[in-house]
């Protein structure tokens, strides 16, 4: 057997194309220098964890902060005026999400808003730390800097809210069943009766559950709009008690804020549908009537 004998018949040995092995017989890739074991290039070194954890840690704050200003954050009942729905110290979680898509609130949900002005003058505002300040800042703290309340939202703009001594809340006449939610042994309105008041457009009239220890919509009628907050300030609807744990609990709208006939609107909806729908009867009737006489 001869040393390199050829496979071909009479090809030249140089063949273009042909790869030709280093010493050793290790390939080198088009374009490669060869200078690692293999023909490729280095392996590229992974970064420590103690490297990427600066990385992480920025991405999370950008998402908190991302979140909170867009999506949810979270508040701490500092008052007695919701009990027993809410317990002071307790941790809700707000849906600011929902108000970006024009959503106004509703009859019966549980609210934060801004103080409007006037509600909270001489309140005493405790001095966060540091540490306070930055987890309010990215959402995970409430802020203890915001002068924000939260209350029931009892009625909205165009409706007519009154209740008198002894009496039920009153919504466009109807009658509110609170038994599911207000304070026990609390009378809906008997420390403050109200009404009736008239509640703008774009305006809503918000009480506490604790009827005896809020103050709410029906101590600050002397100021504009009657008490009743602009929707403007309502920084979402609280979902969900979130802490402490053993609390945790949904807050949903009560039943008695989706009686038949609640709605002003909905009150004068089937009157109106009546009359459309008996016009041109009595309009066909009176035709004919006119075409008898007529005739004869």
């Amino acid at each position: 057997m001869a040393v390199g004998a050829r496979s071909g018949h009479g090809e030249p040995e140089d063949r273009p194309g042909r790869d030709e092995s280093p010493e050793g017989g290790a390939a080198v890739p088009p374009g490669g220098d060869g200078g690692t074991p293999g023909g490729g290039r280095p392996p590229r070194r992974q970064r420590s964890f103690w490297m990427e954890l600066p990385l992480l840690v920025g991405i999370a704050l950008i998402l908190a902060l991302l979140i909170k200003t867009f999506l949810i954050q979270a508040f701490s009942i500092p008052s007695d005026s919701m009990q027993n729905t809410l317990q002071r110290g307790d941790r809700v979680l707000v849906d600011k999400l929902t108000p970006w898509f024009g959503s106004e609130p509703e009859r019966g949900e549980v609210v934060v808003f801004h103080d409007p002005g006037g509600w909270l003058e001489g309140a005493a505002t405790p001095e966060p730390n540091v540490a306070q300040k930055f987890l309010s800042f990215i959402g995970l703290m409430p802020s203890a800097e915001e002068k924000d309340l939260i209350k029931r939202v009892i009625a909205i703009g165009g409706d007519t809210v009154e209740c008198k001594e002894n009496g039920p809340v009153t919504v466009n006449g109807k009658a509110l069943d609170e038994k599911s939610f207000i304070f026990p042994g609390n009378t809906p309105c008997n420390d403050k009766p109200f009404g009736p008041i008239k509640v703008e457009e774009g305006r809503i009239f918000v009480m506490g559950d604790h009827r005896q220890n809020s103050l709410d919509s029906r101590y600050h009628q002397e100021l504009p709009g009657q008490g009743t907050v602009s929707t403007d300030e309502v920084v979402g609807r609280a979902i969900v008690v979130a802490w402490p744990v053993g609390r945790w609990a949904t807050l949903p709208i009560p039943s008695t804020f989706d009686q038949p006939g609640l709605n002003a609107a909905a009150a004068l909806a089937p009157a109106a549908l009546g009359v459309a729908g008996a016009l041109p009867l009595v309009l066909w009737r009176r035709r004919r009537l006119t075409a008898g006489r007529t005739a004869g």
